[in-house]
């Protein structure tokens, strides 16, 4: 893959306030882009980052034929720049483009062209502690054309934002039973823009009572749990931690899958199944319920402190040093963060 490089005349880096870097409030100085068209990728270029042109009739504003991926790159103490399971996403993005007719993009040229942009950007991955550089490649259609049918154009384009905390603190969930955020059958397995959009309006409702994320339950029933807004769900119940299963309605996070490989070898006792909603309001009833939490690539590992269920508020204990949570989030950053042995081979180091 020949990238051909147009760098910024002067970098946008002295302007970030390290102190406070929130999430993708910043941007890096460039981005990559490769366009699709007559049946192949070429024009792979990494150019400064700015807005691009779209025509008002561009298919995807009408017909949503959309795909993204989140992942992270970390500092380690010598100063490289460490990319945590680009392999993974690689093939989780070539799924989701499938799902959504569009063009896969080679595994090969997704983890150059992230590798290329970071050799450049460099200077933008950040060392203070607990951050990051988020690394956010997307696709879309840019046929100029109002019909219902799959694009012959698309663009593949990698931007970088900065992020510190996602949550500054423990977060308030609250399990949803009316609005459903995927069927079977549907694409709730893919990261496309329209599972997130379907999403906005009951999370909005939610965050009116003081919830951070919604629950999610199973579209048919509302019986069973499944994820919430940007992360996957595990329950601490009886000193067993369980997760919900994978299925076409639920997202196969990255954060989930080293979660799960990491309990195995820590051995914790850890169980993929359902969960139903009856299961986790009983369990909190008598107290058998000891952690909640979210994983995900932008929070990573997040505490939950309230479910509510109902009208009414449920409080989960209060997570010490040594809880199971805590544990994991230590020995994953850790991992991220070149602190340890990366015995599972999710590190790429960036020469």
């Amino acid at each position: 893959m020949k990238i051909n490089v147009k760098r910024v005349r002067e970098s946008n880096l002295t302007k970030v306030n390290f102190s406070d870097l929130g999430f993708c409030k910043y941007y890096s100085d460039h981005m990559f882009i490769a366009d699709y068209e007559d049946g192949k990728w070429s024009n792979f270029r990494i150019t400064p980052h700015e807005d691009i042109n779209l025509s008002p009739a561009c298919t995807t504003l009408h017909y949503g034929q959309t795909i993204f991926e989140g992942l992270k790159a970390y500092k380690n103490k010598e100063g490289e720049i460490l990319i945590f399971r680009p392999d993974k996403n690689a093939k989780r993005f070539n799924r989701s483009a499938q799902r959504m007719c569009m063009p896969t993009f080679p595994e090969k040229y997704f983890i150059q062209s992230i590798t290329e942009l970071l050799k450049i950007d460099k200077r933008w991955v950040p060392s203070e502690e607990n951050s990051s550089l988020y690394i956010r490649p997307l696709m879309f259609a840019m046929d100029s054309y109002i019909g219902i049918k799959p694009g012959d154009k698309y663009v593949f384009i990698i931007i970088c934002g900065l992020a510190g905390g996602y949550y500054s603190e423990p977060i308030n969930v609250k399990i949803e039973t009316k609005f459903t955020r995927a069927v079977s059958g549907g694409v709730g397995f893919s990261k496309t823009a329209a599972n997130y959009a379907a999403a906005l309006y009951p999370a909005v409702e939610a965050q009116k009572d003081g919830f951070h994320q919604l629950i999610w339950t199973d579209g048919k029933e509302h019986k069973y749990v499944e994820e919430s807004g940007t992360m996957n769900l595990f329950f601490v119940i009886d000193n067993k931690l369980i997760t919900p299963p994978l299925g076409d309605t639920v997202l196969d996070g990255v954060t989930r899958d080293s979660i799960i490989i990491l309990s195995k070898d820590l051995g914790i006792d850890i169980e993929i199944r359902k969960i139903s909603v009856d299961e986790i309001i009983n369990s909190l009833d008598n107290n058998s319920i000891k952690e909640v939490f979210g994983a995900g690539t932008a929070a990573t590992i997040a505490p939950i402190k309230t479910i509510g269920y109902k009208n009414k508020k449920y409080h989960i204990p209060q997570l010490s040093r040594d809880s199971i949570s805590s544990t994991l989030l230590k020995s994953l950053n850790s991992i991220k963060y070149g602190e340890t042995e990366d015995k599972f081979g999710w590190i790429l180091k960036l020469n």
